[in-house]
């Protein structure tokens, strides 16, 4: 968000801020898509729907409500919206929001977990350099098992 501090601090926006933002986006400020920006400020990879609606349970938003509001906050260039091949649309905020600009992911292909890669950046340079092959690069992606779904090296043999 464009809050002081700048991506990357510890400080969190006010809902003066967000509410800021959100009409700046063009889009009214309903409680729902304060909350899910307020939510993804504190988040360190992208979340799906339920993953969203199961985090804020508290806030008794239906989960259409969150759905539409989810999207709209996408359209509108203030969430990233994301389908990492498995045909699940996650969000997270947008790189200029966070200190993690070209960053790729990670899905393990046990458990479905996320991981944003944040310790890799790629330039958008080096993004240019491979569409000028390819034609265009909207996302990196690994994929792979995760440490927590890795068998334990014990016992194997190798």
């Amino acid at each position: 968000m464009t809050h002081a501090g700048g991506p990357g601090t510890s400080r969190s926006p006010t809902v003066h801020e967000l509410r800021q933002e959100i009409r700046d986006g063009g889009l009214r400020a309903t409680p729902c898509r304060i909350a899910l920006l307020r939510l993804m400020q504190v988040q360190s990879s992208p979340l799906c729907h339920s993953d969203v609606v199961e985090r804020l349970t508290d806030a008794a938003f239906d989960q259409s409500t969150v759905y539409r509001a989810l999207n709209d906050l996408a359209d509108a260039g203030l969430l990233h919206r994301m389908e990492l091949g498995d045909h699940v649309w996650r969000y997270e905020l947008p790189e200029k929001h966070t200190n993690r600009e070209g960053h790729p992911h990670h899905l393990c292909e046990s458990c479905g977990r996320i991981t944003c890669l944040s310790d890799i950046t790629i330039p958008h340079t080096e993004f240019a350099v491979c569409a000028a092959n390819i034609g265009s690069v909207r996302e990196v992606l690994l994929k792979g098992i995760c440490t927590s779904c890795q068998p334990s090296s014990a016992g194997r043999k190798l």
